[in-house]
């Protein structure tokens, strides 16, 4: 690969623009859009409207359907959610590229986290500067300015900004899958890490909640008629804790307990949330099973325990697809004097739910940062204009067929899980 002169072109305007690509990532900061925040999520939906109306095709809202939640109570309800965003531009092209985001964060709206301020090192600390309102900002300026090279007519691109991806994207899910069947190749503008590294395979991920009923009780007068639902709980938890270690790359974090009563009541309901995380398909399959038998610690006379949730996120593997895609952003990183590198991640995102419906992509093509899903977030803002140079040139290669969209696409029937 080589840098042309349109490329240059592309490149030093992103350049020009940097303060401002930086400023609205800072200015969307500022509106809180936790994803239980519905009012401020409606806010944050405008301001992204429009911003992608920069772009050649209007943006349009895409309504989703209302998740499933279990209340502390233990009752089942529906969580409501706004629009996705989606713009689709050129459908007809012969390269088709597929590029998410989300704009909800896990912030939520009594945080005092609230606005973006500069550290002394000069590093951006804000909540969702990286993860991923600035990704957003370097997704949006890396395609108004692929619309000044020769070769835009060539590729098209749907663009897909979601607001739940922070609690599993349990809602946006199906227009993923949708999305990703109509893509060569996906981006996805998750953060960095600090020096630049790209998450390469990535484990998948579910969400569980047990809901454990008993009986209330006096606990001193009526002691033996209650039905404890906290020891309950506690058999529970301790048995999921134990899976840990049993089978190499599965992960079960018991992250809250639900319930109690008085001292003096024997307490009827409690609910036990937990995160699995496994490398693979066969993995899951065992974190599953071992799932069900452990639950089992639970049960007890006149017990009933329920469980919900389950695996919304396959496994991302490296398969030929993926490695094909990652040389190909390395080398476009190097025009740039980038140095890409990659490994595996814990972590999930869309990136996962693009791959199980057969789209190879990258998905950490945002800003460089860190300490994300925590009070330390921050992004360096130099890494605004260098991440939206790197795919303005990913896709003016694509759109010229230095990058082998199709072909990398093709691949994927050689997956390996």
């Amino acid at each position: 690969m080589r840098l042309s002169p349109d490329e240059q072109r592309v490149l030093d305007s992103i350049a020009d623009r940097g303060r401002d690509i930086v400023g609205r990532a800072v200015d969307w900061c500022a509106v809180n859009s936790g994803s239980r925040n519905l009012e401020g999520l409606e806010r944050q939906r405008a301001l992204l409207i429009e911003a992608f109306a920069a772009l050649p095709s209007a943006p349009v809202d895409i309504p989703l359907s209302a998740s499933s939640d279990i209340g502390a109570d233990g009752a089942l309800r529906q969580q409501a959610h706004p629009s996705a965003i989606a713009v689709i531009v050129r459908p007809e092209a012969p390269v088709q590229v597929v590029l998410t985001g989300h704009y909800d964060t896990v912030y939520p709206a009594d945080t005092a986290f609230q606005t973006v301020a500069t550290r002394p090192d000069g590093a951006l600390h804000g909540p969702g500067v990286a993860d991923m309102k600035g990704g957003i900002s370097v997704m949006l300026a890396a395609l108004e300015a692929l619309e000044a090279h020769p070769a835009a007519a060539n590729l098209g691109y749907r663009v897909l900004l979601s607001p739940d991806e922070e609690i599993g994207s349990l809602a946006s899910a199906p227009v993923l899958a949708e999305f990703a069947a109509l893509g060569h190749v996906g981006m996805t503008y998750e953060p960095a890490l600090s020096d630049g590294t790209l998450a390469g395979a990535r484990k998948g991920s579910g969400n569980f909640h047990a809901v454990i009923h008993g009986r209330a009780a006096h606990a001193g007068r009526d002691f033996a008629l209650g039905r404890n639902a906290i020891t309950a709980a506690a058999r529970i938890v301790g048995a999921l804790d134990a899976l840990n270690g049993q089978r190499e790359g599965v992960t079960v974090n018991v992250a809250k307990i639900d319930g109690g009563s008085p001292l003096n009541m024997v307490p009827d309901v409690a609910v036990v949330r937990f995160n699995v995380r496994f490398p693979d398909a066969d993995a899951g399959e065992w974190a599953q099973a071992a799932i069900t038998e452990a639950i089992k610690a639970g049960q007890g006379d006149d017990l009933h325990i329920h469980l919900h949730g389950g695996f919304t996120r396959p496994a991302k593997p490296m398969n030929a697809a993926q490695s094909q895609l990652f040389e190909a952003v390395r080398e476009a990183g190097a025009l740039l004097g980038q140095e890409i590198a990659w490994k595996p991640s814990g972590g999930v995102c869309e990136g996962n739910n693009l791959f199980a419906s057969g789209l190879p992509n990258v998905d950490t093509l945002g800003v460089r940062g860190g300490d994300i899903h925590s009070e330390n977030e921050f992004a360096w803002p130099d890494s605004f204009v260098e991440r939206a140079q790197l795919s303005a040139l990913i896709l003016m290669k694509l759109a010229q067929g230095e990058i082998d969209g199709p072909a990398i696409r093709a691949a994927m029937s050689l997956r390996t899980e």
